[in-house]
């Protein structure tokens, strides 16, 4: 498991808030003879160390560069399953309105407003998902990648013949032409491997 996703180590907000709270029963424990007062003072005072241990941290932590997020990708303040789960609830509650609407128990006048809303929500929930789902990278270098391949397939295929492509095949069920590598016919579904 990375670094960046491990959950074996303790945060330091969480370090300095356990030593706090260890310095805090060891404080009551030690102080046995104090008045309950000298013990809620000085358990105070352990908990304000621990607090300012955790506002230094946090202003030298940009300086020493471990203050890299840690965890799940934030898009608009929340998680990406978190985005995906309001998605999902917002198609579930447009499909639930729309069979409450059939069987008779929403008005026309309600339907049309509540849709409006649920559907205006479920836009911006996909538009928030596509904007920072970083895939359009992912799915660029798959397309060079597959190309890539695809081509030194054309090359070989080229060196060994006559260094012209081909011509489309043809389906013999609805004489459409189709590429040279597919196995369905784009235009009627028919296997193309009985074609061959």
């Amino acid at each position: 498991m990375s670094s960046e996703t491990s959950t074996d180590t303790l945060a330091p907000w969480q370090l300095f808030t356990l030593a706090g709270l260890i310095g805090a029963t060891v404080v009551v424990f030690a102080s046995r003879g104090e008045t309950p007062a000298g013990v809620v003072l000085l358990s105070l005072t352990i908990f304000t160390a621990a607090i300012v241990g955790i506002a230094a941290w946090r202003t030298l932590a940009p300086f020493t560069g471990s203050d890299q997020q840690r965890g799940p990708r934030m898009l608009g303040g929340r998680t990406r399953a978190a985005l995906e789960r309001e998605k999902m609830l917002a198609l579930r509650s447009i499909k639930d309105l729309e069979f409450d609407q059939a069987m008779g128990k929403v008005s026309g006048k309600d339907y049309a407003e509540m849709s409006a809303r649920l559907r205006s929500r479920a836009v911006r929930l996909l538009s928030q998902l596509d904007a920072g789902a970083g895939y359009s990278g992912e799915i660029e270098r798959e397309i060079a990648r597959r190309i890539g391949a695809t081509s030194k397939e054309q090359d070989s295929a080229s060196q060994g013949g006559s260094g012209v492509a081909g011509p489309p095949r043809t389906c013999a069920a609805c004489s459409g032409d189709n590429d040279l590598d597919a196995r369905f016919c784009k235009h009627c579904g028919a296997n193309m491997e009985t074609t061959r």
